[in-house]
Parts: C-alpha cells; sequence; structure tokens
C-alpha cells in the first residue's frame, strides 16, 4: 500500500473510533438490559383491579415517593433490591402487578418474578396511569406531634 492510501486507511479509521467513543459518551454509564415485562395500559389495569380478590400490587418504589407521588389503595411495598429476598411473602396464586413511578423499575421486578414462577400480567407506573386519566390514591401527611398535647388516645400510648 502506498503512503497516501496508509494515510487514508489511518484517517478513516480515526474518525470511526472519534464517532464511536462519541456515541458511547453521549449515551452515559451502561444501560440495564431491556425488560420483557407488559407494560399494562390503563384499560388492561382497571379489568384487573375489577377482581381485587384474584390480585396483588407490588409496589417496588420507596415509601417517601409513595407518600409525595401517591399509589393505589392496597399492595405490598417491597423495594426493588429487597425484592429477591421477599418472595415467600408474595402470594404465588394470584396475578401480580409491579408498581413504580414510570413502570421502569416495575419492569425489572415484572422480570424477576416471572422467572422465579410468579403469574405476572405486567407492569405499570403510578405517575404514568394517573397522567393518562386514571386515579390513584394520594394521602396528606399528618402533622407532627405536639409533645403534650392532649388528644385521643393513640397506639404508642395504649389508649
Amino acid at each position: 500500500m502506498n503512503y497516501r492510501k496508509s494515510l487514508a486507511v489511518l484517517l478513516l479509521m480515526s474518525l470511526t473510533t472519534t464517532v464511536a467513543l462519541a456515541q458511547e459518551s453521549a449515551a452515559g454509564a451502561p444501560k440495564a438490559p431491556k425488560s420483557t415485562a407488559h407494560l399494562l395500559t390503563n384499560a388492561e389495569f382497571d379489568a384487573l383491579e375489577k377482581h381485587p380478590e384474584a390480585l396483588v400490587l407490588v409496589d417496588v418504589r420507596r415509601p417517601d415517593e409513595v407518600t409525595a407521588i401517591g399509589g393505589f389503595p392496597v399492595y405490598l411495598s417491597i423495594q426493588l433490591k429487597d425484592l429477591g429476598n421477599s418472595l415467600a411473602w408474595i402470594p404465588k396464586d394470584r396475578t401480580v402487578v409491579l408498581v413504580s413511578n414510570h413502570a421502569g423499575r416495575a419492569s425489572h421486578a415484572a422480570d424477576l418474578l416471572s422467572s422465579k414462577g410468579f403469574k405476572v400480567a405486567g407492569a405499570i407506573g403510578a405517575q404514568t396511569y394517573e397522567k393518562a386519566g386514571g386515579t390513584i390514591v394520594h394521602i396528606p401527611v399528618p402533622p407532627p406531634r405536639v409533645a403534650g398535647a392532649s388528644g385521643a388516645g393513640s397506639e404508642a400510648d395504649g389508649k
């Protein structure tokens, strides 16, 4: 190969590497593998919700997210990182729906439960569901108790 062709090949290789590196850095950190879980539509979820005796919702969000954003009226709260160690708490005789804010974490949780033999209908995002017209529950956080204030009894004081 002559000098000119060698220079052209070297330049082409250099440009290709630069483009590949630019694409990699633009993509950021390596992404988690894509989930195979079904993303439930509002209509699909609403149909499942009509039979609560056959359904269990597992919300994989942190409690502060549920408080701030809202959620569904009844669910098991198991964060994604703890899900593998909490399988015994999830009924296998019910259809499972996994919940997170936008169904990202819920999708990965659905994959895990499916691989462990659970009957998983799919994943849904509470915020996504609400934005598409669904109704979720927003529970206001009660104000902190004032020390020494009298009032009705509580579980803490045994009344």
